[in-house]
């Protein structure tokens, strides 16, 4: 199992991915924005960080980078593919996911542990995940305010899109667990064919005990079993 980790100018996150990967025992190396092949792979990550350094908006300079052609092929074959944080915003700004991001409602950069609820198990990213589960991750990021009209965002709730939700201790998506002012709550979502995850929690800042939680070691366990038992969603 080899992590393919697209590292774009302002990238600070792609060390993390890897040593997350590392530690659960697969390999990781990095693909260059300007790379035209990700071949190779068996899932590829957009990471964290401030592509391009968020000039004009966030991530609107990295959609534009050789390597999206690449990654959206491999996305559109079934291959997982998962944007973090600021990589989220990439495939959002790629067309790869539905929607965009805003500031967050307290005009604020937020950095903190978060509760999160895993919404669905159906993606590669969270087969090992109850769903239900009231897991931590941290947060850090000053335009997590997902926002989407309103037809799109009931069809992706009637179809199982929504992922993450942020949460109270409880599993309870309360205004006040809310971080960012995200509609419903919202922390992650997939494509159609479940293959494709953007979230803005940072699973890979949560792989190991000695950071002081590892919920998001199961996210990486996931689609590593995923991978190497064939790649079927459902």
């Amino acid at each position: 199992m080899k992590f393919g980790i697209v590292v774009f100018p302002g990238s600070n996150c792609d060390k993390d991915v890897q040593t997350a990967a590392r530690a659960v025992g697969h390999d990781a190396d990095f693909i260059w924005h300007t790379d035209t092949s990700v071949d190779g792979f068996d899932c590829l990550v957009l990471p964290g960080g401030f592509s391009y350094g968020d000039y004009l908006r966030t991530a609107a300079i990295a959609r534009f980078s050789p390597v999206m052609e690449p990654v959206a092929r491999y996305a559109a074959s079934g291959r997982p593919v998962i944007g973090i944080c600021n990589g989220f915003q990439v495939l959002l700004e790629a067309g790869l996911l539905p929607g965009a991001m805003l500031r967050n409602t307290s005009c604020k950069f937020v950095c903190k542990p978060q509760r999160i609820r895993v919404e669905s198990t159906r993606t590669p990213f969270t087969r090992k995940f109850r769903q239900g589960q009231v897991i931590t991750l941290p947060i850090a990021h000053g335009d997590g305010n997902y926002y989407i009209d309103g037809e799109t965002l009931e069809q992706m709730e009637r179809g199982g899109r929504v992922v993450f939700r942020y949460c109270d201790e409880s599993g309870e998506p309360t205004p006040e667990s809310n971080p960012n002012g995200s509609l419903n709550n919202i922390a992650g979502i997939c494509n159609n064919a479940g293959n494709v995850l953007g979230m803005m929690p940072h699973p890979e800042r949560a792989a190991e005990g000695i950071l002081g939680g590892a919920d998001g070691r199961l996210l990486l366990e996931s689609v590593a079993q995923w991978v190497q038992g064939g790649g079927k969603i459902g």
